[in-house]
């Protein structure tokens, strides 16, 4: 089934997708005031945890590790979906992958900064950042090569610059055509960027080499980099941490909120430029069909922690279990008065809401027709991946094997700041990009017209 009405030529699609290059309406720079906002309330919250202090921050003994690192997996969750739309649906030919690889590519790459910020926030000192760089010094200081901490950098790296190079590549024939139509300074921009590229078919060849190469390179890439960043908490002894499910738990969660951003941003993308019958509904029911598969995997893994936990017989994973979703036993409030939900608790209930109770509805077609029930349906998950996510770390902070190292988290407003702004300077980046470059494929889309409607009678497109 193909994701491109026939009546639409190839100069079609050029004129179509160039016009969202054109000058922007109002609303967009309204929206951009609104993300530029958001970045600005991170950046003075960032500001005033820098004058005042970490201690600011909800961070204390035992729970170490907070909002920020949730946000650091989070964001890097989000990158997955846009390398598995762009490598791997690209391998398996599925065609309806074509108008939303380019915008998916984008979140990858702009997520995968996102998540780069969060290591920096979190050492506090964020001038002295340089010393996690394992590189000979005079402080004789180097990195232990067997920490999961370390394997993240290298594997969080590796997968920027494979992005990067992915991202730049799929770029260039389209970066051809705006060079073409555009004028001025615009046209010198562009030619130095499509770098010499005549639509010839010797080019052709060799960039179809190169691109199939780079989409073999990065589909390991999907499995193993959220894989490694699942090490960082199953290589501790911590009770909820350490079980072998975390690696494909962890992937298939990555995939599911990064699926759900891929909606969050398409849709909009689809009204406000008028993409309909590029992004078809077909495209949409396509995304919703495989989140509505991820997400019975997360169910699947959320049933599976508890039952290896009762199965298991140890106490310390048993209790831990029960405190995450019902806190002490006896007692629903374990750090407030008593009858209130403590904050793990609260995290549970919308992690499990949202993941697993929100896309039920996806099983229907008309729902999976409807972009609106979509697009309510995405963010409500990708809040609850931020509260898997959340509810993961730091619980079993809360709550390792000896009762004297027990403590409580509660997210401060200077996180609540910092977090905020970390959404806006993701959105900035991708409103930026759609003034800048073309947000679908030109040349991906072309290739899903069907053979006998590509050039029609005495019509010629490039």
């Amino acid at each position: 089934m193909t994701t491109i009405p026939p009546s639409i030529t190839y100069a079609d699609i050029n004129e179509v997708v160039l016009r969202t290059l054109e000058r922007p309406r109002p609303a967009y720079f309204l929206l951009l005031i609104g993300t530029l906002t958001g970045l600005l309330i991170g950046g003075v919250s960032w500001a005033i945890q820098i004058d005042v202090g970490l201690g600011l921050s909800g961070i204390n003994h035992p729970i170490g590790w907070g909002v920020y690192i949730t946000n650091f997996v989070f964001w890097i969750g989000i990158g997955h979906a846009g390398t598995l739309i762009s490598a791997v649906f690209f391998l398996t030919r599925a065609p309806w992958r074509a108008p939303v690889y380019r915008a998916a590519e984008a979140m990858t790459v702009f997520a995968v900064l996102t998540a780069g910020l969060f290591p920096l926030l979190h050492v506090g000192r964020v001038w002295l950042a340089y010393w996690l760089i394992p590189y000979p010094n005079s402080r004789m200081l180097w990195v232990n090569f067997k920490s999961p901490l370390v394997w993240d950098v290298f594997a969080v790296s590796t997968y920027l610059t494979i992005s990067v190079t992915f991202f730049v590549v799929g770029l260039i024939p389209d970066l051809a055509s705006m060079r073409d139509s555009a004028t001025g300074l615009r046209k010198l921009i562009y030619k130095s960027l499509s770098f010499g590229w005549n639509f010839s078919y010797q080019q052709w060849l060799h960039y179809a080499r190169g691109y199939l190469l780079l989409a073999a390179f990065a589909t390991p890439l999907v499995f193993s980099v959220h894989s490694i960043v699942s090490w960082d908490f199953a290589m501790s002894l911590l009770p909820g941490w350490h079980t072998t499910i975390f690696a494909p738990y962890f992937v298939a969660g990555a995939i599911f909120s990064g699926l759900a951003m891929v909606l969050t941003i398409v849709i909009p993308l689809r009204v406000v430029f008028d993409l309909k019958h590029i992004i078809t509904d077909h495209v949409l029911q396509s995304l919703a069909r495989v989140i509505l598969f991820t997400s019975v995997i997360v169910a699947y893994a959320y049933t599976a922690e508890f039952f290896i936990a009762y199965y298991s017989g140890v106490d310390f994973e048993r209790s831990l279990f029960y405190f995450r979703a019902f806190g002490e036993p006896g007692s629903l409030a374990p750090f407030a008065e008593k009858g209130k939900m403590g904050f793990a608790q609260i995290a549970f209930g919308i992690m499990v809401f949202c993941n697993v109770i929100a896309p039920l509805p996806l099983w229907r077609w008309k729902i999976r027709n409807n972009a609106v029930a979509l697009f309510f349906i995405a963010i409500l998950i990708n809040i609850g991946m931020w509260f898997e996510r959340f509810n993961i770390i730091v619980s079993s902070l809360m709550r390792d094997f000896n009762p004297a190292n027990w403590g409580q988290y509660i997210p401060q407003p200077v996180e609540f700041g910092i977090t905020f702004g970390s959404f806006g300077f993701f959105f900035t980046l991708f409103i930026l990009f759609t003034r800048a470059m073309p947000s679908v494929a030109i040349a991906e889309v072309k290739e899903v017209l069907p053979p006998p409607y590509k050039y029609p009678e005495n019509h010629h497109g490039n």
